[in-house]
C-alpha cells in the first residue's frame, strides 16, 4: 500500500470520533464534565500507550509502583514521577513510542535555554489528525477570508510549521510563511508582503514585532493602515507594558499565545486579556511546587507541568516546562469555559537580588511604563543590586535625570537598588531575545 493510501484512508482514532468528529462542538466552550471525561480518557490512552511501547516511561512507572490501567485519572496522575528537560536532552529516540518508520517529522529545540538539543518526533497522524482535532473557535478566531502573516521560525522548532498547519487545515485561512529573519525572510520582505497581500492576522514574537515596526518606520510604511484584525505574540515572555507599546507601534490589538516545542499549544489569551485559557483539548496542565514537586492550590504560584494528550509518537508525561505561574479558575467574561493560566516568567530568567526573587515581566512592567525608556533593555543581577542596560527613546536628552528616575522608581516600588547604563543599541537577533543576563556561575 502506498504512503498516501495508508495515511489518508486510515480510520480516525476512537477518541477523535467520540469527541471531535462531528465538528459541532469546540473545546473552548465545552461544559466542565465533558472536558473532564475527555481528559481522563485521553490521559489513560496516552499513559497505557507509553507504558506498553516505551522503555523510559515503563521504568518510571514501575519504579513508582504505577500501573496506568489502575489509575483514577486525573487525580492519580501525580503518582507518576515528573519528566525533566535534562532527562530527554540529546536523546532523539528516548520518547519514541511508535516504530521509527512511522515518524513523519522531527522538531529540534533551538537551544535558548542551554544544554543539548531536545528532539520531538511526530507521526503523520499526530500532525494531521490528533493535533488538528481539538478546535477552539473562540480562542482562534481565524477563517477562510484571513491572510495570515506567519513570522515565526520554520526551521528546527515547531512554531512556524505548527501554526501554518493549524491555520490552513483547521481554520481554512490563507497563510504566508514569512519566517523570522532568515536568509530570505528579511524584515523588509515580511513588511512588503504584509502590505501587498493585505494581511489580516500577524503572528510573531514580541521582540520581532518591535523590530518590524522599527524597519517599517525606515521604509515609511504606515502599519496602522494595514487591515490587520489582530496580532498574536508568542515564543517569548511579554509584560502588558511591552504589549501596549507594540499595539501603539502597529495600531492594532495584540494577544498572547503560549506553547512550547515539547508540548505544543498550552494556553491562548482571549479578548478579556486576563491570562491564558489552557488548551484543554491538547494538554493537561498542573502547577507544582518547584522544590517538592507537590501540587499547589489554584491561585498559588508554582512551576507549570504539562502532559500532552494528542501525540502518540513521543508522549510527554508530567513535563516540567520551567515556566512559573498559577491557575485562575474563575469564569471569564469572554464565554470560554477553560481555566486560565497566569504566567510569571521562566524559572531560569527569574531575577534574584539579595535574598529575593522577582519575575522578569514584573520588572519589565515597571521599566517600560516610563515613556523615555526605549523598547530594548537587559537586566543584569549583581548580588544585592540590579544593573539595567537600556536604550533611551529618541528625544530623551537628560539621561542623568532619566537614570535617577528609573532608580528611584525601582527602589520605591520594588525595594531594588538599581544602576542604569545607557547604550546606543541593544543587539537585535532573529532568535529569542535574551532580557535577563544571569551572573556567571
Amino acid at each position: 500500500m502506498s504512503f498516501l493510501a495508508k495515511n489518508y484512508h486510515r480510520p480516525l482514532p476512537a477518541i477523535v470520533r467520540k469527541y471531535f468528529a462531528n465538528g459541532s462542538e469546540h473545546v473552548d466552550i465545552w461544559p466542565e464534565d465533558r472536558l473532564k471525561a475527555y481528559q481522563a480518557e485521553a490521559l489513560r490512552r496516552i499513559l497505557m500507550h507509553a507504558y506498553e511501547r516505551n522503555g523510559f516511561y515503563r521504568e518510571k512507572f514501575q519504579a513508582a509502583g504505577v500501573v496506568p490501567a489502575r489509575l483514577n485519572l486525573p487525580d492519580d496522575l501525580a503518582r507518576i514521577p515528573l519528566t525533566t528537560k535534562d532527562e530527554i536532552r540529546g536523546k532523539p529516540w528516548l520518547l519514541l513510542s511508535v516504530p521509527r518508520q512511522a515518524v513523519s517529522q522531527i522538531h529540534v529545540s533551538t537551544g535558548t535555554t542551554g544544554g543539548e538539543e531536545i528532539y520531538i518526533p511526530h507521526t503523520w497522524e499526530d500532525l494531521h489528525v490528533n493535533n488538528m482535532s481539538p478546535a477552539m473557535r473562540l480562542l482562534i478566531p481565524v477563517g477562510e477570508s484571513d491572510v495570515v502573516i506567519n513570522a515565526l521560525p520554520h526551521e528546527m522548532s515547531s512554531s512556524g510549521l505548527a501554526f501554518h498547519r493549524t491555520f490552513q487545515k483547521s481554520y481554512g485561512a490563507m497563510v504566508v510563511p514569512m519566517g523570522k529573519g532568515g536568509y530570505y525572510s528579511t524584515p523588509e520582505r515580511t513588511l512588503r508582503a504584509s502590505v501587498d497581500l493585505g494581511a489580516t492576522v500577524l503572528i510573531t514574537t514580541p521582540s520581532y514585532a518591535v523590530l518590524l515596526a522599527e524597519v517599517a518606520q525606515r521604509m515609511d510604511i504606515d502599519l496602522g493602515a494595514l487591515p490587520l484584525r489582530f496580532m498574536w505574540l508568542t515564543g517569548e515572555g511579554c509584560s502588558p507594558a511591552l504589549r501596549d507599546r507594540i499595539e501603539k507601534l502597529w495600531g492594532h490589538p495584540a494577544y498572547f499565545y503560549y506553547g512550547s516545542l515539547e508540548a505544543g499549544p498550552i494556553g491562548i489569551e482571549c479578548s478579556a486579556r486576563n491570562g491564558y485559557h489552557m488548551a484543554g483539548g491538547h494538554v493537561h496542565v498542573e502547577v507544582v511546587d518547584p522544590t517538592t514537586g507537590e501540587a499547589v492550590a489554584p491561585g498559588e504560584i508554582g512551576e507549570v507541568v504539562v502532559t500532552e494528550l494528542t501525540r502518540m509518537a513521543s508522549p510527554l508525561i508530567r513535563y516540567r516546562t520551567g515556566d512559573i505561574g498559577y491557575v485562575e479558575k474563575s469564569r471569564c467574561s469572554c464565554g470560554v469555559t477553560l481555566d486560565r493560566l497566569i504566567l510569571r516568567g521562566r524559572a531560569g530568567d527569574q531575577v534574584r537580588i539579595g535574598e529575593k526573587t522577582y519575575g522578569p515581566y514584573y520588572l519589565e512592567q515597571f521599566l517600560l511604563e516610563i515613556p523615555e525608556v526605549g523598547n530594548w533593555y537587559q537586566f543584569l543581577p549583581q548580588g544585592d543590586q540590579l544593573l539595567i542596560r537600556l536604550e533611551a527613546n529618541h528625544g530623551s536628552e537628560d539621561r542623568d535625570r532619566l537614570a535617577r528616575a528609573i532608580a528611584s522608581r525601582f527602589e520605591f516600588s520594588t525595594g531594588i537598588k538599581a544602576t542604569v547604563e545607557f547604550v546606543d543599541s541593544i543587539p537585535r537577533t532573529g532568535g529569542k531575545t535574551i532580557r535577563v543576563i544571569q551572573p556567571a556561575a
